[in-house]
């Protein structure tokens, strides 16, 4: 999507708006007792915080952001402070102006210390915030594993003091374009709120090419708004609204057919405050990721667009379609390394598949294509009483061999984690061709299993294709490993922007953004001047 905003200058405006920096030129201690009496007031304010207290005890208590020196220092984290609802971020919980008020009232020890400590605090919620993530997702929703980058105290603390202040500010938000420019579509939404958002919603179930009436010209509107199509006044769902149409489905994950059906009405008629929240979430889920250090090859598998990407140097270099958990088996949401390989894979089938599938036919006495298997070896069904064995206290684990049905397909690629989640082949290629595809256990399906195989082999030989397609024609299990393990993170962004500027949008499959927006707003991250 593109809005008709200079986006640039918007975010230059949105950071001008911030409320100015004070300088504030503290007392000097008139003697020492009066430092000490500082000191002292350090010491007690901080006596809470563990980091604090070792931070200014190893600087023998001395105030870092009440001195006169200090003033880049103060100002650098008022700026900050002041630009914190561009980056999305719950403003309220920082008190800028009660820390304005305790730099103006700090002019004795004690009001010094509480301000200095004050400010060290403020300093560590707003820095872990913007880099990390202000929200605990696992606390909210049980399937998000993310390892949050929040810094250490003492070395944060450390490294502000040690650095440009002002600098310094500027490299804790991600660094990653695909933030930027989520926090400009912020902004332009903001700004499209203003003037007064989207427009009526469609009035319609459905409409195609050749319509004409209200509804067209609801649909026309709206899509102008949002930057889809230029200005007219047709009252026709005419060629040049079909084009708009197609443009719009396809950046909202929808089969781009120009037919503005159920679904597309549905994404048509979102609120430009629905939106807003998507952008702010994304922001959010960017900042759990931001290590600070982008590798130069990475994989997004992003939940919400059943898609897997591979990312070379910040430009995506590969893309496919995959199958995710359904929704009665959610495919959760970590970060890993992918090591390896494995082509022509056994299926060793997951207990709780295994209970849940497979364990009560076989003690029913039915067949079963699957091996049972004990410490590693072969055991004949026909051999075992299974009269003595329950679901629950079945012995026997269960292994698919390697063949042409085998549940993983021909390939599967490997970052152990504690999720048993890993990608793979799969025999149902059917699925790829459906809109929505939430249909696995939890495992991530890919569409083009070799390509994509071929694609991470090609860093480390010659000839890919051929080494890879030797080992199939075996039909012997084996693991090949990646030279450079990579990092693999399976999100789920709702809303991003592509390099070009367009932004996409894709539904809430698993509901948990709604989840995650109303603890968001709880906390007053609201949108302003909401208008539909």
């Amino acid at each position: 999507m593109t809005f008709h905003f200079a986006r640039l200058s918007l975010v230059a405006a949105a950071l001008a708006l911030a409320p100015a920096a004070v300088t504030v030129v503290m007392p000097a201690p008139a003697q020492a007792q009066a430092f000490s009496a500082l000191r002292q007031a350090i010491a007690e304010a901080a006596a809470s915080d563990e980091a604090l207290v070792a931070f200014y005890r190893d600087r023998d208590f001395e105030p870092v952001w009440t001195v006169t020196e200090a003033a880049e220092r103060r100002n650098a984290l008022l700026r900050a402070l002041g630009q914190a609802g561009a980056h999305g971020l719950p403003a309220s919980r920082y008190d800028t102006e009660g820390l304005r008020a305790a730099f103006r009232n700090a002019t004795n020890p004690y009001t010094r210390g509480q301000a200095d400590v004050m400010a060290s605090r403020i300093f560590l919620q707003y820095a872990q915030d913007i880099h990390g993530g202000f929200l605990d997702p696992s606390s909210i929703i049980p399937d998000i594993f993310q390892d949050q980058p929040h810094r250490d105290p003492y070395a944060l603390m450390t490294e502000f003091l040690d650095s440009n202040p002002h600098q310094f500010m500027t490299t804790l938000p991600p660094q990653a374009p695909a933030y930027t420019r989520l926090m400009r579509v912020k902004l332009e939404l903001e700004a499209l709120a203003d003037a007064g958002g989207y427009g009526p919603t469609v009035q319609a179930g459905s409409l195609r090419p050749g319509d004409t009436g209200p509804a067209v010209v609801q649909l026309r509107n709206r899509l102008m708004r949002m930057g889809y199509l230029d200005r007219s006044a047709t009252a026709e769902y005419d060629a040049s609204l079909q084009a708009a149409v197609v443009t719009f489905q396809a950046n909202n994950g929808i089969t781009a057919d120009g037919i503005a059906g159920e679904a597309t009405i549905r994404a048509v008629n979102r609120s430009i405050e629905d939106h807003w929240n998507e952008v702010v979430l994304a922001m959010e889920r960017h900042r759990w990721l931001n290590d600070g250090q982008a590798p130069d090859r990475l994989i997004y598998v992003n939940l919400t667009d059943f898609h897997v990407r591979v990312i070379d140097d910040g430009e995506v270099t590969f893309v496919t379609r995959s199958v995710i958990g359904s929704r009665e088996h959610q495919t959760p949401e970590f970060s890993d390394e992918m090591e390896h390989m494995v082509i022509n894979p056994s299926w060793w089938v997951p207990r709780s598949i295994a209970q849940r599938s497979y364990i009560p036919n076989i003690l029913a006495g039915g067949g079963t294509y699957l091996q049972l298997m004990a410490n590693g070896r072969p055991v004949n069904p026909a051999a075992v009483d299974m009269s003595r064995y329950s679901v629950t206290n079945f012995p026997f684990d269960l292994r698919q061999p390697p063949g042409p049905r085998n549940a993983l397909g021909t390939v599967k690629f490997m970052f152990p984690n504690r999720h048993a989640i890993y990608l793979h082949d799969s025999p149902d290629q059917y699925l790829m061709e459906r809109e929505v595809r939430a249909y696995s256990s939890g495992c991530i399906r890919l569409d083009d299993p070799h390509d994509f195989a071929y694609h991470l082999l090609s860093r480390q030989m010659d000839n890919p294709q051929e080494y890879f397609q030797s080992i199939l024609r075996t039909g012997d299990e084996t693991t090949v490993e990646l030279e450079q393990h990579i990092p693999v993170h399976l999100t789920y962004l709702t809303a991003w922007v592509e390099s070009d500027g367009h932004i996409q949008f894709r539904n809430d499959i698993y509901g948990r953004n709604a989840r995650l927006s109303s603890a968001i707003q709880s906390l007053g991250v609201v949108m302003p001047d909401v208008s539909s």
